[in-house]
């Protein structure tokens, strides 16, 4: 597939996602470490949640046919949320609290804002029906179903869920380890000063973010010398403490650019150049048997290429079973007037009410623009062979969807 001709996105993806080996070997990891990475294997329900009946309120538990009208109840017990109730007496209410165990013999709870305190008990000031204010066993969760499968990524809600179930380890995927290597003899890091001719190192640290987010283990992160020799060592060095080796710059076609020749020369290049905007010279291969995504060098292109290939690449390596988000269409509030052979991803955001929503672009969608991202909230598709007129229908993926 690596040739001079444009590959289309779909066909890239199709191609880079068939590559995924999704085999792996789990590890074990306490609970409270589980944020962020990917199940391993189902998850089945060990017992009920709730493991019984229990007050959704502060109030009194009663038999609902004890309630006659002006008549009291006489509060024949308390129990506090976490000890073992005795069961109800017949023609009494016993005092009760939120999350504590419904006592036998009682059929409803009544907030305590509901009722009268007298000395001779309480009298019930509304209406009460069977079955209110009682959380019923297993109405969360029932024994033996399934309640989160493997490949689903572990949110707080999932953390809270699987400790409701009692699961105190989880199986999860082993950490995708990834190598950045940007390229460029021009960068320099953040806080040096610039000299003629140099710029700061963007990439790294966009690089960096967009790892984090994906839950990846960053294992290198350095920059190269714009020689081929360095670029060899390097790549055949990073090639064996990662899982994948990222690279920004160097894929294009100019005499400086050294990564798409050293996967030719020493390693195996199998796609070059995508049909995507920004983000044309795309590079993937490997070294050594070791994947190679080789981004394009300028900073839009990077985040955009990122999250357009790298990373539905990255969850499949991770065994999600989300690999590829959905979007949404949505009337756009911007025109391209001009058709390419390209799939434009357009820095944009997404303006008004949900009923009336649309998709506005940042002026300037050159590639070196990352101001447009910041200010931009997603990206909109406009198709390859196609133009834009304001109203016209366009996918529109958000930045949290994309990375989520």
């Amino acid at each position: 597939m690596a040739n001079s001709q444009l590959t289309s996105v779909d066909d890239a993806l199709q191609h880079i996602l068939a590559s995924v080996a999704t085999e792996s070997a789990n590890e074990n990891v306490p609970l409270a470490q589980s944020l962020g990475r990917v199940l391993a294997a189902d998850q089945y329900v060990p017992a009920d949640v709730p493991p019984a009946d229990n007050s959704a309120v502060d109030g009194y538990a009663i038999a609902t046919r004890d309630v006659q009208p002006n008549q009291a109840l006489p509060v024949s017990d308390r129990i506090p949320a976490g000890t073992a109730p005795k069961a109800l007496k017949p023609g009494t209410a016993v005092r009760i609290f939120t999350g504590s165990e419904i006592p036998d013999g009682a059929d409803a709870v009544i907030m305590q804002e509901r009722v009268e305190v007298t000395d001779a008990g309480i009298r019930v000031m509304a209406e009460v029906n069977a079955g209110q204010n009682i959380r019923r066993q297993g109405q969360d969760l029932a024994k033996g179903t399934l309640a989160l499968a493997a490949g689903t990524l572990i949110r707080p809600q999932e953390m809270g869920l699987l400790a409701s179930m009692g699961v105190g380890e989880v199986a999860v995927r082993p950490r995708l380890k990834v190598a950045v290597l940007t390229t460029g003899d021009e960068l320099v890091e953040p806080g040096q000063p610039l000299a003629k001719g140099q710029i700061y190192n963007t990439n790294r640290y966009t690089l960096l973010g967009l790892l984090a987010e994906a839950g990846c283990e960053v294992v290198l992160c350095e920059s190269l010398e714009d020689t081929r020799e360095q670029t060899r060592n390097r790549l055949e060095q990073a090639a064996a403490s990662a899982d994948l080796l990222i690279t920004s710059g160097g894929v294009s076609v100019g005499e400086e650019d050294h990564v798409r020749a050293v996967l030719e020369e020493s390693g195996a290049l199998s796609l070059w150049r995508m049909a995507i905007k920004p983000g044309k010279p795309l590079a993937f291969g490997s070294v050594n048997g070791t994947p190679v995504l080789g981004l394009p060098g300028n900073p839009a292109a990077v985040l955009v290429t990122f999250l357009v290939v790298a990373m539905p690449y990255i969850r499949k390596c991770q065994g999600r079973h989300h690999i590829l988000p959905r979007g949404e269409w949505l009337p756009s509030a911007f025109e391209v007037n001009t058709a390419s052979v390209r799939r434009e991803f357009v820095r944009a955001r997404k303006q008004g009410s949900a009923s009336e929503a649309r998709v506005e672009a940042y002026p300037n969608q050159s590639s070196g623009v990352l101001s447009s991202a910041c200010w931009g909230d997603g990206l909109a598709v406009v198709p390859e062979h196609s133009t834009v007129q304001p109203g016209d229908s366009v996918l529109y993926y958000s930045f949290a969807e994309l990375l989520g």
